[in-house]
């Protein structure tokens, strides 16, 4: 069983030593802002209403609503930790404001095409901000490691399980900047 504050020990995303830059998109950064706020005002209040409406009941022994409430008041408070340690160390960057796009950068949306002539497109996000379903991919993954700071036509090596693989840049997309 993992100690109770593994994650909050952390000074870099998992995997990463400690110093390494934690990226963020702006959205990423709102994101868990608004995490945050929820669980703290929103949930926290609300468990924390049950437990104590629990704790007047008598017997806490085999009182389930307290039991169940101060375990998830330790769920929440651990989240809380962890997202505040996350919030204090984050680096914001703006896709949008990368005056260099004709490189893979940050918080680019790139398509490249594999060996097997198979087209992909991925957008190279924080840590926290992956998903499988967008393509949202962490900057520090092995795709988005071969493709940083390539361009169009440019070819990487990406080592999969498979062995590696010759990947060609095709586009390079950044999100438009607020007028």
């Amino acid at each position: 069983m993992n100690a109770p504050d593994d994650d909050d020990d952390d000074d870099a995303p998992p995997g990463l030593p400690p110093g390494t830059p934690f990226y963020m998109t702006p959205a990423g950064h709102a994101a868990l802002t608004e995490e945050l706020r929820a669980l703290w005002y929103d949930e926290r209040t609300k468990v924390v209403a049950i437990v104590s409406w629990a704790a007047a009941q008598g017997d806490r022994s085999e009182n389930a609503d307290y039991q169940y409430g101060k375990r998830r008041l330790r769920e929440i408070d651990r989240r809380v930790r962890f997202l505040r340690k996350r919030l204090e160390k984050v680096q914001v960057v703006d896709p949008a404001r990368q005056t260099r796009r004709d490189q893979v950068f940050f918080g680019a949306t790139v398509t490249y095409v594999r060996e097997d002539d198979s087209e992909q497109t991925v957008t190279i996000v924080g840590v926290d901000e992956t998903d499988g379903a967008l393509r949202h991919i962490s900057w520090v993954s092995p795709v988005a490691r071969a493709l940083l700071g390539k361009r169009v036509g440019d070819t990487a090596k990406l080592r999969t399980p498979q062995g590696v693989e010759e990947i060609e840049l095709l586009a390079i997309e950044y999100p438009q900047e607020p007028r």
